[in-house]
Formats: C-alpha cells, sequence, structure tokens
C-alpha cells in the first residue's frame, strides 16, 4: 500500500499511476484506494462523479503540465529553437526516457477513447500546432508536416521502447528528431 496522500492534487498524481497500469477500464476502485491509501469516502470527497470525474481530473492535470512545460514554450520562446530543444528535454523527462506510457495515448488506443475524444484529440492537435509554429517561426520549411510526424516518432518511440523494455529507443528517437526537426 502507498502512503496516504493529503490532498486532490497527490490524489491525481497517485489515481494518474493505476490509469497508466491498469487503464480506464482495469483501474478498479480496490487498485486506487490502494494506490493513494484513501478510503472510498475520502476518494468521493475529492472526485464525487467517481471514476470519470479522476480521469477527467488526470487529463486536465496532464494537459495543464504539457500547456505548461510544452506546448506554451513553443508558441511564446523568442528563440523558437531553443523552444524545440526544450520541449524534447522536457518530453525526454516527462515520460521518463521511455518508461513511463503516455496516458493520453493509451486512452486513445482503448475502449475509453470515445468517452474522451474532445480531450484527447484536443491534445495531439496543441502539441502539434504549438510545434508547427516554433518550426514556422524558425524558417524551417513544411513546419506542418514536420510537426505532426515528431509527434508521431514521439508516441512510436514510447510505444516501441516499452515494448522491447529498451528505454534507448526513445532516447535516439527524440536526438533523431531535435537533428530532423532543426535540418533546414
Amino acid at each position: 500500500m502507498s502512503r496516504t496522500v493529503a490532498d486532490r492534487a497527490a490524489a491525481i498524481a497517485a489515481v494518474a499511476e493505476v490509469f497508466r497500469e491498469h487503464g480506464f477500464e482495469g483501474a478498479s476502485l480496490s487498485a486506487i484506494t490502494a494506490r493513494t491509501g484513501l478510503g472510498k469516502g475520502s476518494l468521493y470527497y475529492f472526485f464525487p462523479g467517481g471514476k470519470e470525474e479522476m480521469a477527467e481530473a488526470v487529463l486536465a492535470e496532464i494537459d495543464g503540465w504539457f500547456t505548461r512545460a510544452i506546448f506554451s514554450p513553443l508558441r511564446d520562446d523568442a528563440d523558437p529553437e531553443a523552444a524545440i530543444r526544450r520541449m524534447l528535454r522536457e518530453t525526454d523527462s516527462y515520460f521518463r526516457s521511455g518508461r513511463r506510457v503516455c496516458l493520453i495515448g493509451a486512452f486513445a488506443l482503448g475502449d475509453t477513447r470515445d468517452r474522451f475524444a474532445a480531450r484527447i484529440a484536443a491534445y495531439f492537435a496543441a502539441w502539434r500546432a504549438a510545434l508547427a509554429e516554433a518550426l514556422m517561426r524558425a524558417n524551417r520549411p513544411e513546419a506542418s508536416e514536420r510537426a505532426e510526424h515528431a509527434v508521431l516518432a514521439i508516441q512510436g518511440a514510447l510505444v516501441l521502447a516499452r515494448a522491447l523494455g529498451d528505454q534507448a529507443v526513445f532516447v535516439r528517437a527524440l536526438e533523431r528528431l531535435e537533428r530532423e526537426l532543426l535540418a533546414e
């Protein structure tokens, strides 16, 4: 059993890990209570809407992190090349060099997709658009195509690294993306 979480933010982080391990459908209330250390009553205090509200809160947290750490810098940094490099570093850190599942990607592939379709689509569209904007500001040709390829490559590298149990796959993919994205 994990230590008992003290607030909603800590509960969201713990629930996210349960969803990463078991998926939305497979995440039982007992697995969630075991990970958070909270009883059912406390969980429903934090999430009156149950597991669906938990998933919405987790997805909102992920979206907020990506907006702050990746999307906004890509759109706003005066040096778009530095923002692209930062995106790759932050992506590596967030996904723990390929050891961490992309929960939004996992939701997109599972039966959960229809339930959270708008949020899933918005996440990937925001990433692609912010990266394309940075590439355009950096005067890189085919910015939209490069951005789409980069998001696709990151997601594919996550799957391959996890499938092979080899985080170096993910690290190499990010290194290759940096060269490709910043090539003139």
